[in-house]
């Protein structure tokens, strides 16, 4: 079996203070109590504005030496441009991202839905993707999540993996599972596997103003997403990374998680 590790998605949320982070911690030692804690994480703000050199290094400095990150793209490039004349954001996110050094696990490719004004269907899609990967820096390994579930099919997969870069599965409303997705087809397309965990986030809003409880009991969801990770681990390694909107509470559902890949 190969390493597995699993993470939250963010760390800045003050819901948690006095139940994950101890009441009274400052936000600023927020991240490096998290690190203690992980052994990742996914960067959310980072797909709302590309951050500074100086913010990732403060990120890497205030984490372990074996802590590792992946950071959303940000949607200048996968939503308002769609990969399209966006080099120069690519190249000043990537010099920030850099700021890691051994600490970039990879950067996550986060698209939304795309209807037909968008593109009018997988092809045309491709088409655009592909060259943005050959362009992408090889040393930066690169995740790639779509939300058109009648996308998920040979051809994406085999563009994936021509560019080596990893198909990030999410466990999230409307879409096809990670477990279903594993026995469908193989789904393995770079040099890790990624896997999240995201539910519903309206459904979650509805019950709770405050993410720090569970709400919505995700058990089966759990195991089989913990099944999902054993397969996948026996060829490579995993990272998976838990959001809030899962069921409620990320660090609650990752002890779950791995009670059931312990």
């Amino acid at each position: 079996m190969h390493p597995v590790r699993v993470g939250t998605c963010g760390w800045s949320y003050k819901d948690w203070s006095g139940v994950f982070y101890p009441k009274g911690l400052p936000a600023g030692e927020y991240l490096s109590f998290l690190a203690e804690q992980f052994p990742i994480v996914e960067v959310d703000s980072t797909f709302y504005r590309s951050p500074s050199p100086t913010m990732v290094q403060n990120w890497h400095d205030r984490t372990p030496e074996n802590f590792g990150f992946s950071l959303k793209v940000p949607q200048t490039i996968t939503h308002e441009k769609a990969l399209v004349n966006c080099g120069a954001e690519v190249d000043a996110f990537i010099s920030a991202a850099r700021r890691l050094r051994n600490k970039l696990l990879c950067c996550l490719l986060q698209f939304g839905y795309f209807n037909r004004k968008a593109f009018d269907d997988l092809d045309a899609f491709l088409a655009r993707l592909d060259p943005f990967l050959t362009t992408w820096p090889k040393d930066v390994p690169v995740a790639v999540e779509i939300r058109n579930k009648a996308w998920m099919v040979p051809s994406f997969v085999e563009c994936l993996r021509g560019q080596n870069a990893v198909w990030a599965l999410a466990d999230q409303e409307w879409m096809p599972t990670p477990w279903y997705l594993v026995n469908k087809m193989d789904v393995i397309t770079g040099p890790f596997a990624y896997i999240r965990l995201l539910g519903d986030r309206a459904a979650v809003d509805a019950l709770t103003p405050t993410l720090d409880h569970i709400v919505i009991d995700r058990t089966d969801q759990i195991q089989a997403n913990a099944q999902a990770i054993k397969k996948l681990s026996e060829r490579v390694q995993v990272v998976g990374f838990v959001n809030n909107h899962f069921a409620g509470y990320s660090p609650e559902t990752i002890r779950q998680l791995l009670q059931e890949l312990s």
